[in-house]
C-alpha cells in the first residue's frame, strides 16, 4: 500500500488525508501548508502534534484535500486526519495519540438560526410598558 487515508472533521470542516513515507512535507489543496495558511501562521503547529506525541517528527509526506468551514476548523480536521492516519499505519500509536487527546472530534456545531429571533437564542428585548 503506497499510502494510509483518514477523514477529519471540525464544525464544518472537512479534510482528507493521505499519509506517505517520506521527507516531511506537508501539502493542502495542491498547495505548501505555508502558502495555504498563510495568514494562520501561529496555527499551523497544530497539525504536527501527533508526530510530536509519537516522536517522528519529518519521516511521513502528507497530502490533504479539505473543504468547508474556516482555518481553524480545518486546521483541526486535518489534525484528526493525521492522527486517524497514523493508527491505520500501526494500531500500537492508539493508545498514545488517544492519551495526548488527538483522536477525539470535537462535537461543537453551529446552531441554526431560528426564525423570528436576531441569531440562534437571542430574544427580543422584554418591554414592561
Amino acid at each position: 500500500m503506497a499510502y494510509f487515508y483518514a477523514l477529519g472533521r471540525r464544525k464544518s470542516a472537512t479534510a482528507r488525508v493521505r499519509l506517505s513515507k517520506g521527507k516531511g512535507t506537508i501539502t493542502v489543496n495542491d498547495q505548501p501548508i505555508n502558502q495555504y495558511f498563510a495568514e494562520s501562521q501561529n496555527l499551523l503547529h497544530e497539525i504536527k502534534r501527533p508526530f510530536i506525541a509519537l516522536e517522528q517528527e519529518n519521516t511521513f509526506d502528507i497530502t490533504v484535500k479539505v473543504s468547508g468551514g474556516g482555518h481553524a476548523g480545518q486546521i483541526d480536521a486535518i489534525r484528526l486526519g493525521i492522527a486517524k492516519a497514523l493508527v491505520e499505519l500501526n494500531p500500537d500509536y492508539k493508545n498514545t495519540l488517544r492519551r495526548a487527546e488527538l483522536l477525539g472530534r470535537d462535537p461543537r456545531e453551529r446552531e441554526r438560526k431560528k426564525f423570528g429571533l436576531k441569531g440562534a437564542r437571542k430574544q427580543r428585548q422584554f418591554t414592561k410598558r
